[in-house]
């Protein structure tokens, strides 16, 4: 029988966030600022950006030391609230 739960993480770990917006002079500083607030101290050696191959998006990885699904989700709602981010993966 297989179980339809997804897996368990266990915290604290690393875990690459990955956020796409449209490009813009202002979206890489805005989505650092909230990983910021809820991520202190992120190595910034770990973010990766790739622009898409017309220009008009942007992917920016991140990799946090997350601590727990409510520092998971609160970072979630407030990149989302930044009104410049489309997706969170």
């Amino acid at each position: 029988m297989q179980d339809n739960e997804p897996p368990k993480i266990e915290f604290p770990c690393d875990y690459p966030v990955k956020v796409l917006g449209r490009s813009s002079d202002s979206f890489h500083g805005v989505v650092l600022d909230v990983f910021h607030r809820h991520a202190p101290g992120f190595d910034e050696t770990r973010v990766a950006v790739r622009d898409s191959s017309k220009g008009t998006f942007t992917a920016i990885t991140v990799v946090i030391t997350a601590t727990g699904k409510d520092q998971l989700e609160a970072l979630h709602r407030d990149l989302l609230a930044t009104g410049q981010v489309q997706m969170v993966l």
